[in-house]
């Protein structure tokens, strides 16, 4: 493979709502330019892109996937993208790193969720986009409606500049509106075509079609509308300069026709990347220098070498594959660089172009082109690798915050390093997942983008590091706390011949704000208990408040003031005193009202608005408390409190409520009182659970 220059390069990721064919569709580019001897077809397993075993058993996408082709002398990078919600993680981090995006959308469904999301993200980027209107051969497709859908996310701003020849079962080709030609493909797959002139049934529309794109192409433009005006048309040159420049801006959005599975309108829509989308020298990356501010570099390999690695590969036998844009400079094979971000050296060893999982060794990959390179020792995700007398790094990638957690434990006994040690692997390759313990319940948790996430990354557990685990729901973190003051007096006597024990104590609890935790007051006077007992007696109330009162679990926000009590001059000592602490904590129990807190939780719910009615009342079914809604175009946002004991199944409520166009967020907002009915169920469950009976999950 020849090293190309960043003008001569395009950097692509395919998004799309799952289903729309992406996978299929950079299948069929490869094998149109020649870059596969086999068209591979996901029902089959035998694409480039998906081939993970996870992938190709659930015929689903769900890690970006890197690939090449060359067109008119061209190399286009191309990322195939994940198009489920619980992976969109990886599109966001695609998106970061090339210069535009092909939006597949498919005929049939037209605009989908997960193509409002990825469409959004495109827009934050600042992503020049071409639409591909796939699946053109299935039954019910519909140019119309498609465009209709597309234009409201956009407004008017998506343009084709193709029509279809044929519908459903008969689509068999593409016109060209600017060429006013015609592209007849053969049947076979092979994405063989011949070029012929306009059907004659579809002159007057192709005529349409065209004046309205020369219209659009002409609006955004001065010096075409001045033309446009005068001539009345605009030449094909004008036509493709303008559309570029229309595209290469974000006011205009190119569409055309394909069916991947088909191999139809592929050989086209590669014409359309080279001639409208950007390559890396017309759009320079966004960078910040040693002051923070944020500066535009140039893809020029003559300057200071800096790549920014933007996704890891977790491999149980090459090790760790950092895939990277070299963003300015070159890389070079066998080199040393230097790592901004760590401050650290890194030592190169072959680079690598992906063809999925096919590797190819290149002796340098410059300015604007996407490679990989294996077994770095330092180098993770968002860090940038480059010349160390260069300060500039670049913004990182933000992924999403986990949504829904299990506790995680092994199902062989001696696996619970193994099982860190590999999730922190796995955390690496994708950091939208989190491995932590809880604190409060000494659980190990697992928490991801939702339940399929979560349900891939304990089989990619079990596939790549041999560690099989079992999954439940997590425990929700109650505590307890008072709702009264009150005083409170415990005394430990024991004699057995010799020295005994003897401490006594005085104390007064009084309940605190929600936060405050705990505090412990020294109020002793005259001597009524000696200095060096009284961190014991601390020490004795802090174990019983950590073992709670009513269910077990720690009690939090109140104050304890220890203001009086008695000691022995021989029998008094440190333990004694500890456990009058304890004594005179459960004491206090008894009269100080205790109740239990749960976790509130903040969550956002994004959904189309005609769901938003069932969604709040549904909220509301789940103890929650509506505190706003926002609607965006044809979104509502509804803004709740509600308890985390309530959200562990909210996510399959969601997604079947909404059929799977609804997403949510929620992060830790304050503790509050468990309704007393609840309560008493929370209080048997840990009962039954020091006796060890299963129980009903409260």
């Amino acid at each position: 493979m020849k090293v190309y220059d960043a003008a001569s390069i395009r950097n692509v990721a395919l998004v799309g709502h799952t289903g729309s064919g992406k996978t299929q569709l950079t299948s069929a580019i490869l094998s149109d330019a020649g870059m596969i001897n086999r068209f591979g077809k996901v029902d089959e397993g035998t694409t480039v892109t998906d081939f993970d075993e996870e992938e190709i058993a659930r015929k689903h996408t769900l890690s970006a996937g890197l690939a090449y082709a060359e067109w008119n002398r061209q190399k286009l990078n191309l990322i195939d993208t994940p198009g489920m919600g619980n992976f969109l993680a990886e599109s966001r981090a695609s998106l970061r790193v090339v210069d535009a995006a092909l939006a597949v959308v498919d005929a049939v469904g037209g605009v989908m969720v997960q193509t409002e999301k990825v469409w959004e993200t495109a827009e934050e980027f600042g992503l020049p986009r071409l639409v591909v209107l796939n699946r053109l051969d299935r039954e019910r497709a519909s140019l119309e409606r498609s465009l209709a859908s597309l234009r409201q996310l956009c407004n008017r701003a998506v343009i084709p500049i193709q029509l279809p020849i044929g519908e459903e079962k008969r689509f068999r080709g593409v016109v060209d509106l600017i060429s006013k030609k015609a592209f007849i493909f053969q049947t076979d797959e092979s994405g063989t075509f011949s070029e012929g002139a306009v059907p004659g049934d579809m002159t007057a529309a192709v005529e349409a079609a065209r004046e309205a794109l020369i219209e659009m192409v002409a609006e955004n433009d001065e010096k075409l509308m001045e033309k446009f005006f005068e001539a009345g048309t605009l030449t094909d040159d004008e036509l493709v300069s303008g559309l570029r420049g229309a595209t290469l801006a974000g006011k205009l959005f190119p569409a055309v026709c394909t069916s991947a599975l088909l191999n139809i309108g592929v050989p086209q829509l590669l014409d359309a990347i080279v001639a409208y989308l950007p390559s890396p020298a017309d759009r320079p990356f966004r960078g910040i220098d040693k002051s923070g501010a944020e500066i535009p570099l140039p893809a020029d390999e003559k300057n200071a070498t800096a790549a920014f690695v933007w996704k890891t590969i977790a491999d149980p036998f090459a090790g760790r594959i950092s895939l990277f844009r070299v963003v300015s400079g070159a890389v070079k094979a066998d080199s040393t660089v230097h790592n901004r971000t760590k401050d650290v050296p890194e030592r190169l060893g072959h680079l690598m172009l992906l063809q999925g999982k096919t590797q190819a060794n290149v002796p340098e990959i410059k300015a604007g082109d996407l490679g990989a390179v294996a077994k770095l020792k330092d180098t993770l995700t968002n860090d940038v690798i480059g010349d160390k007398a260069d300060a500039v790094t670049f913004p990182p990638i933000r992924f999403p915050e986990p949504v829904l957690s299990y506790a995680i434990e092994p199902k062989s006994r001696g696996d619970e390093d193994k099982i860190s040690t590999s999730m922190h692997r796995l955390e690496e390759e994708d950091p939208s997942i989190r491995y932590s313990r809880d604190p409060q319940t000494k659980e190990l948790l697992l928490s991801g983008q939702g339940q399929l996430h979560i349900e891939v990354t304990v089989a990619k557990l079990k596939r790549r590091f041999g560690v099989d685990v079992n999954l439940k729901p997590p425990r929700i973190p109650y505590r307890e706390t008072i709702r009264a003051s009150t005083e409170a007096h415990g005394r430990h006597k024991k004699q057995t011949g010799g020295h005994g024990q003897f401490g006594d104590c005085k104390i007064k609890v009084e309940p605190l704000s929600r936060g405050t935790e705990f505090e412990f007051v020294d109020d002793i006077f005259g001597g009524s208990i000696p200095r060096q007992f009284v961190p014991a007696i601390e020490k004795g109330i802090q174990d019983a408040r950590t073992r709670g009162y009513l269910a077990g679990y720690p009690m939090v926000d109140f104050r304890v003031t220890v203001f009086d009590g008695s000691y022995h001059d021989v029998d008094s000592n440190e333990l004694s005193f500890k456990l009058a602490g304890s004594l005179a904590f459960k004491d206090a129990m008894t009269r100080a009202r205790p109740t239990i807190l749960e976790p509130i939780m903040n969550v956002e719910v994004y959904a189309p608005s005609d769901f938003a009615g069932d969604l709040m009342g549904d909220l509301n079914g789940r103890r929650g408390r509506i505190a706003g809604m926002d609607t965006r175009g044809a979104m509502t946002i509804i803004k709740a409190q509600v308890p985390m004991a309530e959200m562990l199944t909210y996510e399959q409520h969601l997604t079947s409520a909404t059929g799977g166009r609804g997403t949510y967020h929620m992060e830790y907002s304050h503790y509050d009182e468990v309704p007393s009915h609840l309560q008493t169920k929370i209080i048997a469950a840990a009962k039954a659970d020091r006796a060890g009976v299963e129980v009903e999950e409260v």
